[in-house]
């Protein structure tokens, strides 16, 4: 049998294309997936056949993303998660399948039709809303909390649901009631059996795996784990994301739960967009324009309807109305189980063609909504909710308060580890400061314990003016995230230019963009910690305290000027360094037959590629300054610094005469 490789080629080659467009739009990649789904499946241009295979290629993606979301649980937290979970997520799921069960019966088709629907119009996405929580930080905050609960019981409920529509396919309800009962047994039994075995066997097995010190081994070890654990739940009736939900809680309170989520980062992240390809796959655009009343129905049922029945429940159960509100914008979406209902149910004649086409078009139109919808949620929640305000406007009077006696103090933009060691050193020497940070659980513990710091976007004109900025002596900045300070440090540029800043950067890439911004001082984690230790070398190398002082103290007045130029490895930080602006070293031998043997330095383009020539090492000696008639050798080692293109570009030159 001939396979041709042209449609994935294709496909490949059309999923990168669509994500770079869709990164330079700051459009989430998942929206660019499903176009490329769409594109290539059987609605428009046929590259790829939407079979049994490819849909359950899919699924594996939401097996290891749900595996990652395990890893960021424990069952301590599930158990305090449990009124979340078989609370708000059980009467979520009740109310809305009786809610859209009646709304479709009313509007006159069949009970068996309605429920098949009600029951995929049920679900959200677990692939969307986990990821956009994870990218956003707000797995841990109670909208993100309420959401994972709902979407967990969602998860179980499509067990009974998988369970209900054979039987009423058949009309028995003898033995509905009993299948009922033997799969709630072996759910009970199974999971338990995970959680209380699991417990006691992944710490040793991993530990014995991880002393192989092998990272083959170990890479095919997590595999093992986690599509293990989600095939047994499988065999069980039960979902595969279930399963490496539990795999991954079954990791999290061990000791490899970050190598174990480093490793399987990349096998989640390729799935998990080949998954978004198939749901695009899934559009058919005749059925849309053909049914298109019904699918805006079914549509605002789900964005509607459905955000309404979770907001209610949320403040039923107590939550403020801004979290309430958060949850059910989350939750208004259809979802990648909904699909499986609706095929399962189309299978066993359980409704019609048209219907399953309608609802389909309708849970992918909500899917693709989704995350702008998602990435609007503090904004709506900011101009809906009154509460939100007079909350901003309480924090803004607190800190106006708090800073109205404050003068010449020392204002710091972050409150985490860097930020509270430098408002203890300025404590214990009596200086007085004031801290603003985003971060709403340790700003209430760190002001319990009676420390000057509130919850406050630095970026915000206002939250600056309450904070006393305008009075302070100097700014502060300790963000983890490099384009959040450079929003700061703008904001207090446009309000104070000439406000002493002193900022931390993460990257070196960010030393020179953040004094060009008007910093007085940029500092280097890395190039600080190494200065640190080139100290303690110098010093146990005999040097006195007062020439390594000077030493270091030098290095800093030249802002790293001596540091600039490293070479660059494959152990670099990925994220912190940035290969299009940084600047970076490198060192390539020239062969006896190479290009550049035998040209003198002002033949070399040098300036042309804008390179510099550190360097050349020959024999065993390091040449920096080269006379008139200095000519290269065969076996030189040319020591240059630039950017990685160029550089590129130039050792291409100087071996066969090309760049």
């Amino acid at each position: 049998m001939h396979f041709s490789l042209a449609p994935i080629v294709i496909v490949l080659l059309v999923a990168v294309l669509t994500v770079i467009v869709c990164r330079r739009l700051n459009i989430p990649s998942m929206l660019g997936y499903l176009l490329v789904g769409f594109l290539a499946g059987p609605g428009v241009l046929h590259l790829i056949p939407q079979t049994a295979a490819t849909d359950y290629l899919g699924e594996i993606g939401i097996v290891f993303l749900m595996f990652s979301i395990g890893l960021e649980f424990s069952l301590p937290k599930l158990r305090a998660m449990r009124k979340l979970v078989f609370g708000l997520g059980g009467m979520q799921v009740v109310i809305t399948i009786v809610s859209i069960l009646g709304i479709l019966m009313l509007a006159g088709t069949p009970f068996i039709w309605a429920f098949a629907v009600a029951g995929a119009l049920t679900m959200s996405s677990t692939a969307i809303v986990s990821r956009i929580l994870s990218e956003k930080t707000e797995l841990g905050q109670p909208h993100g909390q309420m959401a994972m609960g709902v979407l967990l019981m969602q998860d179980i409920a499509v067990v009974p649901l998988m369970i209900l529509l054979p039987a009423l396919a058949g009309g028995n309800q003898d033995s509905l009631w009993m299948a009922l009962g033997i799969a709630f047994v072996k759910m009970a039994a199974t999971l338990g059996l995970l959680f209380v075995i699991g417990n006691r066997v992944m710490t040793p097995w991993f530990r014995l795996v991880a002393r192989q010190k092998s990272s083959e081994l170990f890479m095919i070890n997590v595999l093992l784990v986690t599509l293990g654990v989600a095939y047994l739940t499988e065999l069980e009736g039960l979902s595969l994301a279930l399963g490496a939900f539990v795999a991954g809680m079954l990791l999290s309170e061990t000791e490899y739960r970050f190598q174990v989520e480093d490793d399987i980062r990349p096998f989640r992240d390729i799935l998990l967009g080949f998954f978004f390809i198939t749901v695009g796959m899934k559009l058919d655009i005749g059925a849309l324009f053909e049914g298109w009343q019904l699918v805006l129905m079914l549509l605002a049922i789900l964005l509607l309807l459905k955000g309404l029945i979770v907001f209610a429940l949320a403040r039923y159960m107590r939550h403020n109305v801004a979290d309430s509100l958060k949850a059910s914008m989350y939750l208004a979406q259809g979802g990648e189980f909904g699909f499986v209902i609706l095929a399962v149910s189309h299978g066993l004649n359980l409704l019609s063609g048209e219907l399953e086409q309608a609802a389909t078009a309708a849970i992918l139109i909500s899917m693709i909504l989704a995350p702008f919808i998602l990435n609007s949620s503090e904004r709506v929640v900011a101009r809906l909710v009154k509460s939100s305000w007079d909350m901003k406007a309480v924090d803004l009077q607190n800190m106006l308060i708090a800073t109205m006696n404050k003068s010449e103090h020392i204002l710091i933009v972050g409150y985490g580890r860097g930020g509270q060691t430098i408002g203890r050193i300025l404590a214990q020497e009596n200086i007085p400061y004031y801290a603003l940070d985003m971060d709403a659980e340790r700003v209430q513990i760190a002001r319990s314990a009676g420390e000057p710091v509130s919850f406050g976007d630095a970026k915000r004109r206002e939250v600056l003016e309450a904070a006393g900025l305008a009075r302070a002596k100097m700014v502060v900045i300790t963000l983890n995230n490099m384009h959040e300070s450079r929003h700061v440090i703008d904001t207090i540029m446009h309000m104070h230019p000439t406000m002493p800043v002193h900022v931390r950067a993460t990257s070196d890439d960010y030393l020179q963009t953040f004094t060009q911004m008007g910093a007085e001082e940029a500092v280097s984690d890395t190039k600080e910690t190494s200065l640190a230790l080139a100290a303690y070398a110098l010093l146990g190398a005999g040097i006195s305290y007062q020439n390594v002082h000077q030493i270091i103290m030098n290095i800093r007045r030249s802002r790293y000027a001596m540091l600039e130029d490293l070479f660059v490895g494959s152990d670099d930080e990925a994220g912190f360094y940035d290969e299009r602006n940084s600047i970076s070293r490198y060192a390539f031998t020239l062969p006896e037959a190479a290009h550049a043997v035998g040209r003198h330095i002002d033949e070399l383009p040098l300036q042309h590629l804008n390179v510099k020539l550190l360097s050349v090492r020959r024999h065993m000696h390091q040449i920096q300054q080269f006379d008139t008639d200095f000519c290269l050798e065969g076996d030189d080692i040319l020591v240059v610094a630039g950017h990685k293109e160029k550089i590129i570009s130039f050792e291409n030159w100087a071996l066969q005469g090309e760049g």
